[in-house]
């Protein structure tokens, strides 16, 4: 063995810490403490309106969202003043239109009604309002209904979706490559092994999304799964999309065997061409891209965007992973041109396809800066600007690559855009799960509207804020507390006041309402604009309470 195939044991030392280091950051970020699900549909209206006061009790309630909704068993609830269910029968669904038979005779005073249902796009809504028949009274509590979100089964959907994404590159690099690329002397059992990884690791993923749908949708835990509620899952759209895409990997497996033996005919690279478009396909048809403004335009861009990452980090993969080590200097004269115009033209799709996504999902400039959602998109626009500037060197090493021996500083360049776009697919399945900027900012006239949200610590709880629109006049309030660990906290007592010290406008106290033991809500009007300070104090026990406080800037 010569001096130059071994691997300095400080270099290894140094590849193993980089991916230690990447794992952590991947993982920190994914698994960075959950928020209390957002809608991606938008309750625009309802009869009784929130809040209003009516003369006689009405025989149903209507709900109307701004995009069609599916049912959640059990999670549209009507509670009567003394605490009994009010809502008789099963409620209908008839697009984005929800009604909820009442039992009009169910006596004066405060309903609270409190719902649950599945958006277009497979996410949950959640909510709650009253309304008050006669006159107000104390509103009750339905202590019979769960709506919110586990935290750990919302970061497990976030993980399967990475794995799914990961899986999905390590399938389509080494058949991609096997298939066009492979010098025929070099053993394709490696890059078998790796597809098969791949292909194991995508199953798996799809599998988990849809075990995890379940308590996703209709609240719970990780383990909180029924036959019947895996049974609506996968009678769903979500659920046929992923079923499609396990068949379609069971289809692909027979003909990617062969592929990793040996060289494959013309016609069974173009099955698997076509098999591959059509599971792309899948995963808008699962997602924002089916419920957008412009559905086929979105579903079309989303899968070609998911394509071209697939065909330029599996590529990667390979190319750093085994052509760059395997290969000899003629072979590598041969391949690598070859390659860096496929890069070049999966780069550019992957710009085209991402800048009408952005057109579609964010709507407006301002939210891009006003909207998780959009924020979440220009980190990506940030990350991927880093991945085009080294892939633009690695370019330029590879069309002057004339000194024999192996190409280190290419094999460099490779990593280092994996590196970052492993990063770049974790911020990609964090904003798949987060409501798209035309939603996320849109209040019940479907104007654009802001959203306060922060997080507060103290050495009891951590204490999610939510208000919105955080704009002169009426104002929603949610509060979601969580202990240290992020698992929901339950709470004996909460005290919420606002002032606007700089107006001399002194606290005021906004009523709450609760609508799990973990979470309640309330409505206040702010009359004017300014620095409004917060302040929560929370009780978890008997003896038990810490106070916190915020500053937000209503408009």
């Amino acid at each position: 063995m010569t001096a130059a195939n071994i691997r300095p044991p400080r270099r290894r030392l140094a590849r193993v810490a980089a991916l230690a280091g990447l794992l952590v950051t991947v993982v920190a970020l994914l698994l960075a403490p959950a928020t209390p699900a957002s809608a991606h549909a938008v309750l625009v209206s309802s009869s009784p309106a929130a809040s209003a006061v009516v003369p006689s009790g009405p025989a149903e309630v209507v709900l109307t969202f701004s995009e069609p909704v599916r049912k959640v068993a059990g999670k549209i609830r009507i509670i009567a003043p003394d605490g009994a269910r009010a809502d008789r029968g099963e409620p209908s669904f008839e697009g984005g239109v929800v009604t909820v038979p009442v039992d009009p005779s169910a006596g004066r005073g405060t309903y609270l009604i409190s719902y649950r249902v599945i958006s277009a796009d497979s996410h949950p809504v959640s909510g709650a309002f009253t309304y008050s028949v006669g006159a107000p009274s104390t509103p009750p509590t339905d202590t019979g209904s769960d709506n919110r979100a586990d935290p750990v089964v919302e970061s497990g959907v976030k993980v399967a979706k990475y794995l799914g994404y990961a899986g999905l590159l390590l399938l389509v690099g080494p058949a991609l490559v096997l298939g066009a690329l492979w010098p025929r002397r070099l053993s394709r059992r490696g890059p078998a092994r790796l597809a098969w990884t791949g292909s194991g690791l995508l199953t798996f993923a799809t599998l988990a999304e849809l075990w995890l749908q379940v308590p996703y949708t209709a609240g719970g835990g990780l383990f909180d799964v029924t036959g019947a509620g895996l049974g609506d899952v996968l009678g769903s759209t979500y659920g046929m999309t992923h079923l499609v895409r396990l068949g379609l990997l069971a289809a692909a497996a027979f003909l990617l065997r062969p592929l990793f033996a040996g060289p494959v005919g013309r016609t069974d690279a173009v099955i698997l061409a076509v098999l591959g478009g059509a599971a792309l396909l899948t995963w808008p048809l699962a997602g924002h891209p089916a419920a957008s403004p412009a559905p086929a335009v979105s579903v079309v861009v989303d899968a070609v965007h998911l394509g071209s990452m697939a065909v330029w980090l599996g590529g990667l993969v390979m190319l750093g992973g085994f052509l760059l080590r395997r290969a000899d200097e003629r072979e590598l004269d041969a391949i690598l041109p070859i390659w860096s115009r496929w890069a070049a033209l999966a780069v550019a799709a992957l710009l085209l396809a991402g800048t009408v996504q952005a057109l579609i999902e964010v709507a407006t400039p301002a939210a891009l800066v006003d909207t998780t959602y959009g924020r979440l998109v220009l980190a990506k626009i940030v990350l991927f600007a880093l991945v085009i500037g080294v892939a633009a060197y690695s370019r330029a090493l590879v069309r002057r690559r004339t000194a024999p021996g192996r190409p280190a500083p290419v094999r460099r360049a490779v990593w280092a855009e994996l590196a970052i776009t492993a990063v770049v697919l974790a911020v990609t399945a964090t904003l798949v799960q987060t409501p798209p900027a035309r939603t996320a900012g849109a209040d019940v006239t479907g104007t654009q509207a802001g959203l306060f949200t922060t997080t507060l610590s103290s050495p009891l709880y951590s204490l999610q804020v939510e208000m919105d629109p955080a704009e002169r006049g009426n104002n929603s309030l949610h509060l979601y507390a969580y202990t240290k660990d992020n698992r929901p906290q339950p709470v004996e007592e909460w005290t919420a006041t606002a002032a606007l010290p700089s107006a001399g406008i002194e606290p005021i106290e906004i009523p709450l309402l609760p609508l799990t033991d973990n979470h309640v809500t309330g409505e206040i009007n702010l009359p004017a604009a300014g620095e409004w300070q917060l302040r929560f104090t929370v009780r978890t026990s008997d003896v038990d309470q810490a106070t916190v406080s915020a500053t937000v800037n209503i408009r």
